[in-house]
């Protein structure tokens, strides 16, 4: 099979593989229908020293082609979705809906797990990791639901939580309905409007009164206002922050860029006592104000996403919103122009791509 091989920092391959077969009796073989371009992985060996040589990706949809005798949940032609990061579902994190720090909770796509950009994938732990696609939801829409949209809808979830004077106004299964939806409220910024991005404006919307957003780029400016926030750079967002709290300040910044300036730029939105809720990828060392941290008592939540603990949510999201995100895809191209778009992608050129695998 032909995979997208991460050759060395940002210097990606497509090279011929074995097909992967069941090792272990919890694995199920998928064959890759669609898989996302996700960029920031390129860079991995430069950042932080990765062993390089692995396929990359970590959002596919397909079908189940083999399993192992330990699987029940799934079976040969099964069509299935894989979220980024493996679950075992039975240890102290799982039962209590960590699922991303899993005790075996490794991420595909990386040294240890081949990934998803490829013709096949094998995914260990599969009935706990892996998901039925819906018959009803076109598998584009669906390679969403590996990473982006619940990693959107969940950073977004922990501000709400975080915000909320009343930790009981939130429901057990995360979301607002009924009363509790009259009870939303607060001022929100997304700062980063890339894919995940969009989807953490999309999802915020639901559970704040008002969305703004910041972005380097105007392009993706106008992304954002197209899912509904007040879009603006930074510079003119500062003033309209300012009047629309009376002063204070954003009550939660959402932060999905994972960038040291990212996160000052956040502390410096936000209230005091307000919320930053952070999804974006730190892989350097951060520092931060302490003086500021001490004087606006603020509060963080960061980390990896639990996909299967928001996916319920985040596919209500999706099918609130299927025009919208119907157009959210910007470019579908074959494994043979990965080094191309690879480089499009990093140099903030191109937004979601996906890689379409030829029958």
């Amino acid at each position: 099979m032909r995979g997208v091989v991460l050759k060395g920092a940002f210097n990606v391959k497509v090279e011929r593989r074995p097909v992967p077969r069941v090792e272990k009796d919890t694995d199920a073989v998928m064959r890759v229908h669609l898989a996302g371009l996700c960029g920031g992985s390129s860079g991995l060996p430069g950042e932080n020293g990765s062993d390089a040589g692995f396929i990359m990706g970590h959002e596919a949809v397909g079908e189940v082609v083999e399993v192992g005798k330990g699987v029940g949940k799934f079976k040969v032609g099964d069509k299935v979705f894989s979220p980024f990061h493996l679950s075992c579902g039975d240890c102290f994190y799982c039962h209590r809906g960590y699922f991303s720090r899993c005790v075996q909770a490794q991420c595909i796509g990386g040294p240890g797990i081949e990934g998803a950009q490829a013709e096949y994938l094998r995914v260990p732990l599969a009935d706990a990791t892996l998901l039925p696609t819906p018959a009803d939801m076109p598998e584009e829409l669906m390679l969403l639901m590996a990473d982006i949209l619940p990693t959107g809808y969940s950073v977004a979830w922990h501000a709400r939580r975080l915000a909320d004077e009343d930790r009981e106004s939130l429901g057990a299964d995360g979301g607002l309905s009924g009363a509790q939806e009259k009870r939303k409220g607060g001022v929100c910024v997304v700062v980063g409007c890339g894919p995940v991005g969009l989807c953490a404006i999309t999802s915020a919307l639901t559970l704040f009164s008002k969305v703004f957003a910041t972005d380097l780029q105007p392009t993706r400016l106008r992304l954002a206002e197209k899912h509904g926030a007040i879009a603006l750079p930074l510079e003119q967002l500062r003033a309209a922050l300012l009047e629309a709290t009376d002063g204070r300040g954003a009550d939660a910044v959402l932060e999905v860029v994972g960038h040291p300036g990212a996160l000052t730029t956040s502390m410096d939105l936000v209230r005091p006592f307000g919320v930053i809720s952070s999804c974006g990828v730190h892989s350097m060392p951060i520092t931060m104000d302490g003086d500021l941290l001490y004087s606006k008592n603020l509060r963080f939540q960061f980390g990896r996403c639990s996909v299967r603990k928001f996916y319920p949510m985040a596919l209500e999201i999706l099918k609130a919103n299927i025009p919208l995100f119907e157009g959210f895809v910007e470019h579908r191209i074959a494994l043979d122009d990965a080094e191309e778009y690879y480089r499009l992608f990093e140099q903030n050129k191109v937004a979601k791509t996906i890689f379409v695998m030829k029958e």
